[in-house]
């Protein structure tokens, strides 16, 4: 397999209790996706004196709809990362970027108008790529499973991946999962024929961040900067959208196409009661995009994880990974996961 990679090693804090430091090398490298012509962007960071590899002790994260895995995932806010967070205690640990989205190729239609073609990048072809990375990574450490971590509609593809390979997968994490739908989507599409690509303003994430908080809680729920590092991030994954007027940032349709055709249409996407391993849920009480009641209807169609378990967090929205409330989701992820290591 042909792939390129570059190294580059970190020094990291982390919150534990006490402040810990630890050393984290960092590996970027592009996978071959199953059709010709498509790479998948993924990175790589552990322990750098990290010798062996276990199932348990590695993780794989992927996105959701609109923005790409490092600059949310990996953005070092107040000087960390949750990537970091996880790797330094102990995992081995990766994200990935979907065709279409950061760092990995964009399909051919995004180089036309967005109306030339229909959605593209579907939850199908999500799957796909993300079977790619996994298949790259138990080739690459010689393990026979990992751990799977999705975010929003991440959630959905993980979920579905491990409905069809559940040899391959050692616990799953679902935050901010999606399920059949009864309130309308905050994502802006206009009107007429679904696109094959959406064009995303920063004033419009804004807004939809914000969406639904107390009107008192809105001035302290982001610390100051965060947002504005988040948005500089996220926007420079898109040279070609950030040269419009104003800037903007190209999502793929595909998951939208799929929600009107799933998730508001009363039709789950996948089968929850086919996952048969450890399964987490976690979301946050102020959700607006995806809301409380819907993670709270899939949690008892799990009949058949092993140990299932559903956390919901105090004054966080869908983004709650990047506010000032971000490490009640990393503790409650991070238990979760040290579990596995001490049965």
């Amino acid at each position: 397999m042909q792939f390129t990679i570059s190294v580059a090693a970190a020094m990291a804090m982390f919150a534990s209790g006490a402040l810990a430091q630890a050393r984290i090398i960092m590996e970027e490298m592009m996978v071959p996706a199953s059709d010709a012509g498509i790479e998948i962007y993924v990175r790589n960071k552990r322990p750098v004196d990290m010798a062996s590899f276990r199932p348990e002790r590695t993780l794989l994260y992927v996105h959701g709809s609109t923005y790409p895995a490092e600059t949310a995932f990996d953005l070092p806010l107040g000087g960390m990362s949750w990537m970091e967070y996880i790797a330094g205690r102990g995992y081995d640990v990766y994200l990935l970027d979907l065709r279409g989205y950061g760092r990995s190729t964009r399909p051919a239609e995004m180089s036309e108008k967005p109306e030339a073609n229909a959605p593209i990048v579907r939850t199908d072809t999500a799957v796909k790529d993300v079977l790619s990375a996994v298949d790259f990574i138990l080739k690459r450490r010689n393990i026979a499973r990992l751990n799977l971590l999705g975010w929003s509609w991440g959630t959905t593809i993980m979920a579905t991946y491990t409905t069809q390979h559940a040899d391959k997968v050692e616990r799953l994490i679902l935050y901010a999962p999606q399920w059949l739908r009864a309130t309308a989507s905050l994502i802006q599409t206009g009107t007429g024929p679904l696109p094959a690509y959406r064009i995303v303003r920063k004033d419009q994430a804004r807004d939809r961040w914000l969406h639904g908080v107390p009107e008192s809680k809105k001035a302290t729920l982001i610390p100051a900067g965060w947002f504005e590092q988040w948005v500089d991030a996220t926007w420079a994954t898109d040279p070609v959208g950030a040269q419009m007027n104003p800037p903007g940032l190209r999502a793929p349709n595909g998951t939208l196409r799929d929600t009107a055709e799933f998730w508001s249409s009363g039709k789950p996407y996948y089968d929850p009661g086919k996952i048969g391993v450890p399964t987490l849920l976690v979301g946050a009480e102020w959700d607006a995009d995806l809301p409380a009641y819907m993670r709270q209807t899939l949690f008892p169609l799990l009949v058949h994880s092993p140990d299932k378990r559903y956390v919901e967090l105090a004054e966080g929205t869908h983004t709650i990974i990047m506010e000032k409330n971000r490490l009640k989701l990393f503790e409650a992820v991070q238990a979760f996961l040290d579990e596995a290591g001490r049965s």
